[in-house]
């Protein structure tokens, strides 16, 4: 794998991570219809899985470090009182919101991943991703609840929307955005508690493959080059959460239409190629 292919996986993961268009649904069709011959098992692929996981959630970690300062001192008692409160109810919420999601993982990934991950299938769940999105929008309630009032049901049942991001196709962001707003949650408020519990996630994702790639046998300059495809990463990420923290602030009426039909026009696109290849 050259640096410019690198560059450019790293840029994808970092943008699709967090835009609710489904990062894994992307890593599995784009190379099938760029006929880019990438093997994501390959041993020799790994250090740029955990570096790219790593470069996001830093990003993630960076862009909301106020929370996670907050959530540590609170934690902590390092805090007010009141503070002290809030920031560990927060944290509560995180943990019940982020516990199905882990639990479905180490059951369900490997075979999810092996029933869905064919380029034909994953680009129909993008179709059915941009569904989902047009589904929130439509069903949403529209009481504008904010952050401060999440319950841990609420934070349960955003958990719970989470697991389907293990079908690859499904955006996580995507999925738990429309939980968040069928919970009364407006788009900023949705996506901001997203991106939080997407930090755990994603290092829990990344410290699996650890022991993997402690006994994987990587070739000279792959440590380098993945280390570089992690800061385009984390700079991407960064970037992409400070332009969707914006848009959805901006857009709460409609916000997530324009990536539902993005996501069905490229997923149709995509399974037609495919199949007429």
């Amino acid at each position: 794998m050259g640096a410019l292919e690198a560059f450019g996986i790293a840029v994808l993961q970092g943008a699709t991570e967090l835009f609710p268009v489904s990062s894994l649904g992307h890593a599995v069709v784009l190379p099938a219809v760029l006929g880019w011959h990438l093997d994501q098992h390959d041993p020799a692929f790994l250090p740029f899985l955990v570096m790219l996981h790593l470069g996001t959630a830093s990003a993630l970690i960076l862009y909301f470090w106020r929370d996670w300062l907050g959530l540590a001192q609170g934690v902590l008692g390092l805090a007010e009182a009141d503070d002290v409160r809030a920031s560990r109810r927060l944290f509560a919420l995180i943990v019940v919101a982020t516990i199905p999601a882990i639990i479905a993982g180490f059951l369900l990934e490997k075979w999810l991943r092996g029933l869905f991950a064919s380029a034909p299938t994953a680009a129909i769940v993008l179709v059915l991703n941009g569904a989902l999105l047009l589904f929130g929008e439509r069903l949403r309630a529209h009481t504008h609840r904010p952050l401060a009032d999440l319950t841990a049901v609420d934070a349960l049942c955003i958990g719970l929307w989470q697991c389907t991001a293990l079908i690859p196709g499904i955006s996580r962001s995507g999925a738990t955005i429309v939980g968040g707003l069928l919970r009364g949650i407006d788009h900023e408020g949705s996506a901001h508690f997203s991106f939080l519990i997407a930090t755990p996630i994603i290092l829990a994702a990344t410290t699996l493959e650890v022991p993997k790639l402690l006994k994987a046998e990587v070739a000279p300059g792959v440590f380098q080059l993945a280390a570089f495809a992690a800061l385009a990463a984390g700079a991407t990420a960064i970037a992409a959460a400070a332009f969707l923290m914006r848009y959805f602030r901006r857009h709460d009426e409609w916000a997530l239409n324009p990536f539902a039909y993005y996501c069905i026009g490229v997923g149709l696109a995509s399974a037609l190629y495919l199949g007429l290849r």
